[in-house]
Parts: structure tokens; C-alpha cells; sequence
């Protein structure tokens, strides 16, 4: 692979997968643990919500922040600088986290009520608030560490945050102690305050130990950034929008459960392309500024041709056996998952061109045109989940959500298309050889084994 990738794409590809991939694993473990054993059915439902209205907050504050953060550290030689722009996006981190909080202490109880979720929803939120503050920390060191191209400490801050959580809910259930979501949420915001202890031992060479935020610079990242918290707040409602839709339109959130179960396997499938974006990011950025648009083509259509090498054979085997994957995770009594797993495996080979295609755009300065099109996609997205739950039922904001995904896609093909000239007969060929390259490896493994006499 080395004719392919420098050295900087091996090594951060390798810390940024293994981050996704063990966030996706112990994700996957503790919902296993909890869906079999801990929670209800309809607590599972509220848990879902309650992950849904956290992850939106977190990753569309996230979207604001770091890529600004990254983009500008990164492009910067002068210490003083470097320090200015890393408080300035503290400052920033901190008041948004404020501003949500009291959101939550004022109105969590009638979120709790519009989904159907009663005081549980309110309640659990509230018992997070620790955790929310120890995330402007994490998410600061987070992009501290990439914005100098270092994927280290975050894996460790992440592997230290999921082990941490998956302990206390494996001792929990093993030491037969009732669950509850509140305490469930205490247990989440001590994993985050022990993973940004971590992270910011890692971190600490990169810090200068100075808090200079300026005015200039607020404005700056916020200008920057703008349209991509925007784009981001859209991209991550949209992601969730089928359990929300699904808690309001019901009157029982019992019914999100089974879309929370297709949902976690759904995530499996996107980890290597989530990581990808996190790398490709600076090396777009940088190659937007000095090499033009023909670099940019080449990362974007040899990314996402790697992506899609991988997803393709996954979600064609969930597609095939959808109630074998369902029964294996979450158990008989979300079978009803079943069908909405394989909808979602659909859009789950398209994903890769849309997330990277996002991400392409807001690293090339079109942060704009990417909220455009991510607000087009939410509200037709919206109106078609409507129109199909309200003629097929239960399933019909998967049928919903999977026909948005797949216009998306086109929308995005012709859009990226315009913008760099990236085509989909190169990316085709760029898939063929990958499988190429797997294959003789592959076979060339095979042929230095020892046959069995």
C-alpha cells in the first residue's frame, strides 16, 4: 500500500480507525449488554433519545470548532498565534456548552414530553450535565491533537473514555444492581472526565499553557465555522431524525428501540469512512491551498474508493441476512429491526461518497454550499419520513430515510462532480484495484502456508 499512501495516512489512519473502531465496538458491546440484559425495552427507547439529543449536541459543536481549530492551527508557524487561536476556540467551546445546559435544566422535561418519553428523558439529561463539562475539555484536547497532526492521544483518550463506561456497565450487570438511566448517565460522565485526563497528558507538549483568546480570532472561527456548525447541526438531525419522527409519531417510545438496534449495526459500517473524514481533513485543506484542484480529486476519489471497498461486501452480507445479525446482537425481541437493518445497509454503501463529499467541501472553503444542500436533505427528508409513516406505519420512516439517502447520493455525485471533477468510472476502477491488491495478497498468503499432509 505504500504506493498508494505516505507515511502520514498509514499512521493516521491506523490511531484514527482504531479510535472509531473501538468507540463503534464498545458502543456495540454496551448496547448488547443493556438490550439483553439491563434495560427495558422502553428504557432502551428513552437510553436511544437520550444518545440521540447528547451525540447531536456534541458532534454539531464539534463541527463548529475543530475543523476551524484544525485548519488554522495547522496553517500557522507562530506559536503566539497558535495559542490565540486555541483559546479563542475554548472560549467558544465553553459558552455554546453553557447556553445548552440551562437549555436542558429549563426545558429537558418537555423534550421528554414531545417524545413521549415522560420524566425519564428530562431527568437523564439532567444527571449529565457533569459530563457535558468535562466535554469542552475533551473535545479542546481532541482538537488540539489533531490540529498537529497527532491521532495518538486521542485513541487513547477514546479507548481509556469506552473502557471506563463498558466496566462500570459489565460490573453492574454482573453484580446484579438495578439499572437506571440516571445513573447510567453519572456513570457516562465519569468515563469522559477519566478519557480527557488522558487526552490531556498526551496533549500537553502541544500546549502553552497561555489563555489569550481574542476577538479578531472569535470571529474568525465563527465565521468560519458558521455555515459547518450549521451543515453539521442539519447532517446530525437528519441522522436521527427516524427516531425522533418515529417517538413523536407513536405514542410510545418502545418503537425507537427497534430503530436504536438497526441504527448501532448501521454504525459498524461507517467507522472506516467517520475516520477517513478525520483524516482527510488537513491533507485536503492543505492540498485545496498550494497543489489545486487535481490533488484534491485524486485524495477524494482514492478515499472514497477505499471506503467503498469495504462497505459494499459488509452491507451486501446484512442485506442478505439481516434477522441472523439482529438475533445475534440485540436478540429475538427486535427481530422486527430486521427489515429496517437491511434498508439501512443500502444507504450504508452510498454513505461514503455523501460523508466524504461533505467533508470535502467544508476542507476547500464551500462550507456554504454544504449547508445548503445538508438543509435540502433534512427537509425533504422530513416531509418524505411524513408522507411514509403516515401511509405505511412502523416502517416507514426507514423506507423514508432510505429513499432520501439514495437521492442524496445523486445530488452529491453531480455536485462534487461540478466542484472537482471527480467521476464515478475512476472510483469504479480505483475499487477494482483495491479488490486486486486484496486478492494477491491474499493469495500470495495462502500459497507460503504449509499444506496439511
Amino acid at each position: 500500500m505504500k504506493k498508494y499512501f505516505s507515511s502520514y495516512w498509514i499512521r493516521s489512519a491506523f490511531f484514527s480507525i482504531l479510535q472509531r473502531f473501538s468507540v463503534t465496538l464498545f458502543g456495540l458491546i454496551n448496547f448488547i449488554v443493556l438490550i439483553r440484559w439491563s434495560l427495558t425495552k422502553e428504557q432502551m427507547g428513552t437510553w436511544s433519545l437520550f444518545l440521540a439529543v447528547t451525540t447531536i449536541f456534541e458532534t454539531t459543536k464539534s463541527g463548529l470548532l475543530k475543523n476551524a481549530h484544525i485548519r488554522y492551527v495547522s496553517s500557522s508557524d507562530a506559536k503566539p498565534e497558535k495559542s490565540t487561536i486555541a483559546s479563542s476556540s475554548l472560549l467558544i467551546n465553553a459558552s455554546i456548552s453553557v447556553v445548552f445546559i440551562t437549555l436542558i435544566a429549563l426545558f429537558s422535561d418537555n423534550v421528554g414530553t414531545w417524545l413521549h418519553a415522560g420524566t425519564d428523558l428530562g431527568t437523564t439529561l439532567k444527571w449529565f450535565i457533569p459530563g457535558l463539562v468535562c466535554m469542552v475539555f475533551f473535545s479542546h484536547m481532541e482538537a488540539i491533537q489533531q490540529s498537529h497532526l497527532d491521532f495518538k492521544g486521542v485513541f487513547a483518550g477514546y479507548i481509556v473514555r469506552q473502557f471506563t463506561f463498558f466496566a462500570l456497565i459489565l460490573g453492574t450487570a454482573l453484580l446484579h444492581i438495578p439499572f437506571s438511566l440516571p445513573w447510567l448517565a453519572l456513570g457516562m460522565s465519569l468515563s469522559i472526565a477519566l478519557g480527557t485526563i488522558v487526552l490531556t497528558l498526551y496533549s500537553r507538549k502541544y500546549i502553552l499553557g497561555r489563555f489569550d483568546p481574542s476577538k479578531a480570532w472569535i470571529k474568525k472561527i465563527l465565521g468560519y465555522g458558521g455555515y459547518i456548525f450549521g451543515s453539521g447541526l442539519l447532517g446530525n438531525i437528519f441522522a436521527s431524525v427516524d427516531q425522533f419522527m418515529v417517538a413523536s409519531f407513536k405514542l410510545s417510545n418502545v418503537w425507537v428501540a427497534n430503530y436504536s438496534a438497526a441504527s448501532k449495526l448501521n454504525q459498524v459500517v461507517d467507522i472506516p469512512s467517520y475516520a477517513a473524514a478525520e483524516v482527510l481533513f488537513p491533507k485536503v485543506s492543505k492540498a485545496s491551498a498550494e497543489e489545486g484542484t487535481e490533488k484534491v480529486r485524486y485524495l477524494y476519489e482514492k478515499m472514497v474508493a477505499i471506503l467503498m471497498a469495504f462497505t459494499i461486501p459488509t452491507a451486501i452480507f446484512v442485506i442478505i441476512f439481516p434477522k441472523f445479525v439482529i438475533l445475534l446482537i440485540a436478540g429475538k425481541n427486535y427481530m422486527a429491526a430486521a427489515p429496517i437493518l437491511q434498508m439501512y445497509m443500502i444507504t450504508g454503501i452510498l454513505r461514503p461518497m455523501q460523508n466524504q463529499g461533505a467533508n470535502l467541501l467544508n476542507s476547500i472553503g464551500k462550507a456554504r454550499l454544504c449547508f445548503i444542500i445538508n438543509a435540502i436533505s433534512l427537509g425533504g427528508n422530513l416531509l418524505i419520513n411524513y408522507i411514509c409513516l403516515s401511509a405505511i406505519g412502523f416502517y416507514g420512516s426507514a423506507v423514508g430515510t432510505m429513499i432520501t439517502c439514495v437521492l442524496g447520493a445523486i445530488c452529491w455525485y453531480f455536485v462534487i462532480r461540478k466542484q472537482i471533477g471527480a467521476v464515478l468510472p475512476s472510483m469504479a476502477r480505483h475499487i477494482a484495484d483495491y479488490y486486486k491488491i486484496f486478492f494477491t495478497y491474499a493469495k500470495g498468503f495462502l500459497a507460503t502456508q504449509p499444506s496439511a499432509k
